[in-house]
């Protein structure tokens, strides 16, 4: 605080009512921050005005420190096969620049599944080295089939991470471990690729596969041939006008998750500078 204004541009100070409807504190909040020395201030007569400037300096301070103390979530692998007894994702320990730190997840959840739904295709959001950061939307019964066990969400990373490999910019259907065709769109955090949007589940023209073929996924995943055969059908089929829909829906999906990714980082960050306001 300070009780010289000199130089100070006077069209630049908030009063208190003002800072209070900023911060959302209340007045008693306020002046306890200010005698501390944690909030800036200048003392105009009897009465403290604050600088528009400094404020801002000082949220933007406090944004920082908050956007690392949000804590990130993984899933369960049993939750990634669509088993309902699995489905909440727990908090784990990390840095909070990772993509699950920064997504609202049950929110995200919900839209993934809608998009899945209406699009008739599987649907899940990983990190850029292919970790799992949603539940899978939409699983087909093939997927299911084949995740029997905890190899199994192993296999499908391999192939998210040479999905996020890719140099290919637009979103185009490649063939995964379990000859499904597949595409990803990216989520953009600022300047950095944070995460992918991966579509699936979808059976190429030349759908099923030969028994050969078959035995060998089905070694891969370590279940029965028999097993495979019998869900190979499982899968969701679109014609050539709804797998162009799909490509082009991908990275919309990935774009909107960007902008929700960056609004909820933003508000998580204000929530955090209100709660050092709160706590004093």
């Amino acid at each position: 605080m300070c009780d010289n204004f000199h130089n100070i541009d006077m069209a630049d100070l908030l009063t208190t009512n003002q800072v209070q409807s900023l911060l959302q504190v209340d007045r008693t909040t306020i002046y306890r921050m200010v005698e501390s020395g944690r909030l800036p201030a200048i003392r105009v007569g009897k009465q403290w005005r604050f600088s528009r400037t400094d404020i801002e300096r000082w949220l933007q301070m406090q944004s920082v420190s908050a956007q690392s103390a949000v804590k990130p979530v993984v899933a369960h692998t049993g939750a990634l096969a669509g088993n309902p007894a699995q489905a909440h994702l727990p908090h784990r320990p990390g840095g909070s620049r990772d993509l699950p730190a920064l997504l609202p997840q049950p929110c995200m959840q919900l839209i993934q599944d809608a998009f899945a739904d209406v699009l008739g295709v599987m649907i899940v959001t990983t990190d850029m080295q292919g970790n799992p950061a949603t539940q899978v939307s939409n699983p087909c019964g093939y997927y299911a089939a084949l995740m029997q066990n905890s190899d199994s969400l192993a296999q499908c990373v391999r192939s998210w991470q040479e999905l996020a490999a890719s140099t290919a910019l637009a979103p185009r259907f490649v063939p995964n471990e379990m000859s499904l065709l597949c595409a990803r769109g990216l989520i953009r955090v600022e300047s950095e690729l944070k995460g992918m949007v991966v579509i699936g589940g979808i059976a190429p023209d030349n759908w099923p596969p030969g028994e050969a073929e078959l035995a060998a996924i089905a070694d891969m995943f370590g279940v029965s041939p028999a097993y495979v055969q019998a869900n190979v059908d499982a899968v969701y089929r679109l014609d050539r006008a709804a797998q162009d829909k799909a490509l082009r829906s991908v990275q919309r999906i990935a774009d909107i998750f960007s902008h929700i990714v960056s609004d909820y980082s933003a508000l998580c960050a204000r929530l955090q500078a209100i709660a050092s306001l709160t706590s004093l």
